[in-house]
């Protein structure tokens, strides 16, 4: 099973990270998305109907719905809590992790369930 460090690894061997504010918006409910993330430093907050779902820390993932699902519109909109540097997954890139190392799509899938479970109680 992959663990945390394994999926900060992943991340940081991507070719650029992305600095970001804190309070950035990285995110939007209902936005179309192309991209997922991995938090290699910093904590993000899932925000669902105005309410924090979850905060995502160091080694979390997160947006993986747009890579899963062509017509995937955000159901969450993401911020940064602290400033965060993140790594993104763009579909070749994921498809070929997923490919590298299976054990990833199973976190992905893991992680997108888990989330969605929280989501589905706020609606």
């Amino acid at each position: 099973m992959l663990t945390l460090i394994d999926t900060i690894e992943l991340f940081q061997k991507q070719p650029e990270s992305l600095k970001i504010p804190t309070g950035t918006i990285i995110f939007k409910e209902n936005d179309l998305g192309e991209l997922m993330y991995g938090i290699i430093q910093g904590e993000v907050d899932i925000i669902v109907n105005g309410h924090v779902i979850e905060t995502l820390k160091t080694g979390e993932i997160f947006g993986q719905g747009a890579l899963l699902d062509p017509e995937y519109k955000r159901l969450s909109t993401a911020v940064a809590k602290t400033q965060c540097e993140l790594a993104s997954l763009d579909k070749e890139r994921f498809l070929f992790a997923v490919q590298e190392t299976p054990v990833f799509a199973l976190q992905v899938l893991r992680e997108y369930s888990k989330r969605l479970r929280k989501i589905k109680h706020l609606l």
